[in-house]
């Protein structure tokens, strides 16, 4: 087994690699209507985004001006539980002031990270603030959210690849697998 011994094991496919692409384009199609003829920063959270806004960003056609940009934030550390306090470890190289912001984030589960981030962005007085998130699960919200841009809607699983990890491990799977403990 993959990573055997770190505590939990991959159990089943949640979402398939051809699912996720095929959602992908059709976030990319959305954001192009919408920004047709502007500039967008479209700001990853890594590390766990940086594959779903890779795939996304490409799939924007050029009438859309996209520059790129990171942020690292944590709140999870090497547990499977968000500790609820955000911490940004890497902020913007961009300026934001008076831009058009989208920022990426690979999944949403209390909100109180994107809440965090969208409170931060907001007051550095951007020209547009949406967000785009390839995952949510809506049963252990403890905040609402605004979420622009929706990938998927999943179940209180906790879950890996295509970007998400667990201690570091699994990011690299092109399908998004639910785990389990190792019994």
């Amino acid at each position: 087994m993959i990573a055997e011994g770190c505590g939990y094991k991959l159990d089943n496919i949640m979402l398939s690699g051809g699912v996720i692409q095929r959602r992908v384009s059709e976030l990319a199609a959305e954001i192009e209507a919408e920004y047709r003829g502007r500039e967008v920063i479209v700001t990853g959270v890594l590390k766990g985004a940086a594959i779903f806004m890779s795939d996304l960003v490409r799939r924007v056609g050029p009438s859309v001006d996209i520059r790129m940009d990171f942020i690292a934030v944590s709140s999870y550390g090497n547990s499977s539980a968000s500790s609820g306090a955000v911490k940004i470890v890497k902020d913007m190289d961009t300026y934001a002031e008076d831009k058009n912001v989208i920022l990426v984030e690979d999944i949403v589960d209390t909100g109180l990270t994107l809440a965090y981030l969208r409170d931060m962005f907001t007051a550095r007085g951007p020209g547009s603030f949406k967000t785009c998130v390839l995952l949510e699960k809506p049963a252990r919200k403890k905040v609402d959210t605004v979420i622009d841009y929706k990938g998927f809607t999943i179940e209180d699983v906790f879950v890996v690849g295509y970007g998400l990890d667990y201690a570091g491990r699994w990011r690299h799977l092109p399908d998004i697998w639910g785990v389990v403990p190792e019994k």
